[in-house]
């Protein structure tokens, strides 16, 4: 019996979506977007390296996705989602252009052509900044740029003031034979084009993806209970860092939901006082009447921006420490006595209660305190005898007796009463008088010499 083999047909070949239009494309240092026209035929996706043709000249570019019309294909957007992304990222501020074309892909050739150029850069920023400090301009080059067609060097500069380098720019192109041009950058661009990553790990937002530096103010670390530590908020640029502008709009739309500081609500406990709130869960501290704190969550509150209480007075409260403390509070000191008088009778230290205070010695009594007492008396000095010229050691001959002085007399006018301490007479001369020194060695005499007869060997 033949057998008979049936065939199925084959599926048929998909066809392949015709090459893109356009191309949205990334290029330069400070990573600039555009669609350019395309001229590719071959297949391409993301990350292509291409040969472009912009304002500048021709240079290597980076494509990012398709524009096609239907949006069919994968790897492409439509053009309304391109345009809302542009919208939402700054509007007309976005650096997004349009005047250039795509060449063709970029071939190893042009590869090495641009490494061979971008290994030039650490030459020419030497030499760009030595041009600098020649001519004492304030100025500070950040980073050299090649492009591949080799129509102009672009070089990146910071300054505070406006800067007349027209000097510069002449001598620049005669040591380096191209077309200079300058462009001066702010702190955060500087950031865009030195900086790669940050503390959080990534690469930095403005080199990465964002385009729009907009100005961030400390009031978004403040809402966003941030630490304000400077060296914390900071980016690589010095200023805030750009990410505290992600979530400022949900946090400013979660705080007007919560009722203001030291407004009244009513909760099913009462009516209280708020003291506080946190954003993101949500909670309100508030604080009754009767001194209870309490976390709330915002939808057990029941009434908000109630009538404040008054005082005594008839004011109005503020906030809860405005209330007076209730009489029975713990801690409130008892009525004041009548004021205590001094007595004149008691010394000057005790009239107010005042423990008496040490006498120091020598110190006058104060009025009304007994005088200090001191030690016993003591025996009354006596006058000393004069002292008598005499040798000074054994070997020094005496003071001849013509070169002596004699002792004035003492009168009765002359003679000194002696003086007495407050404390008691001074101690006895004979009893204070030093003891004797001991003999000094070197005045004693010489020993004899020894007579004694040696024996005869």
């Amino acid at each position: 019996m033949p057998i008979t083999l049936e065939l199925m047909p084959l599926e048929p070949k998909p066809v392949e979506p015709p090459p893109p239009k356009t191309m949205v494309v990334r290029y330069g240092y400070l990573r600039l977007i555009g669609e350019f026209a395309s001229d590719v035929t071959g297949k391409t996706g993301c990350g292509t390296k291409l040969v472009l043709r912009t304002n500048r000249g021709t240079e290597i570019g980076e494509m990012l996705t398709t524009a096609c019309g239907n949006g069919g294909c994968s790897k492409s957007i439509t053009r309304d989602k391109l345009l809302e992304y542009i919208d939402l990222s700054g509007g007309r501020d976005y650096p997004f252009y349009t005047d250039g074309r795509v060449l063709r892909m970029a071939t190893a050739q042009d590869l090495a052509n641009q490494q061979r150029l971008d290994e030039q850069r650490s030459k020419h920023l030497t030499q760009a900044r030595e041009l600098v400090t020649i001519h004492r301009l304030e100025m500070k080059i950040v980073a050299v740029e090649h492009l591949l067609g080799g129509e102009r060097i672009i070089l990146y500069f910071t300054a505070e003031h406006r800067i007349d380098f027209r000097s510069l720019v002449r001598d620049l192109a005669h040591q380096l034979h191209s077309r200079i041009e300058l462009h001066q950058v702010g702190a955060r661009d500087e950031a865009r084009i030195t900086a790669d990553y940050e503390k959080c790990g990534q690469h930095c937002c403005c080199k990465q993806f964002l385009k729009v530096l907009t100005p961030i103010s400390m009031r978004a670390a403040k809402t966003q209970k941030a630490t304000l530590d400077p060296a914390k908020i900071s980016g690589r640029c010095g200023r805030l860092m750009c990410c505290l502008r992600y979530e400022d709009q949900t946090y400013e739309e979660l705080r007007k939901r919560l009722p203001r500081k030291f407004s009244r609500v009513r909760t099913s406990e009462g009516e209280a006082w708020v003291m506080d709130g946190q954003i993101l869960t949500q909670l309100v501290l508030v604080q009754y009447d009767n001194g209870k704190q309490n976390a709330v969550p915002m939808e057990h509150i029941e009434a908000f921006d109630l009538p404040k209480p008054k005082l005594p007075n008839g004011k109005t409260m503020q906030t809860p420490f405005d209330a007076p403390p209730p009489p029975d509070a713990p801690g409130r000191a008892g009525p004041r006595g009548p004021r205590q008088q001094p007595n004149a009778s008691a010394p000057a230290g005790q009239q107010l209660g005042k423990p008496p205070q040490p006498q120091r010695p020598g110190q006058a009594p104060h009025e009304g305190q007994p005088p200090r007492q001191g030690p016993p008396n003591r025996p009354q000095a006596q006058n000393r005898p004069p002292l008598q010229a005499g040798p000074t050691s054994a070997n020094e001959p005496p003071i001849a007796p013509a070169l002596q002085t004699p002792a004035a007399q003492p009168t009765p006018e002359s003679v000194e009463q002696p003086k007495v301490h407050p404390s008691g007479p001074l101690p006895n001369a004979a009893a204070d008088a030093a003891p004797p020194l001991p003999p000094n060695p070197a005045d004693a005499p010489p020993p004899p010499p020894d007579v004694t007869p040696r024996s005869s060997i």
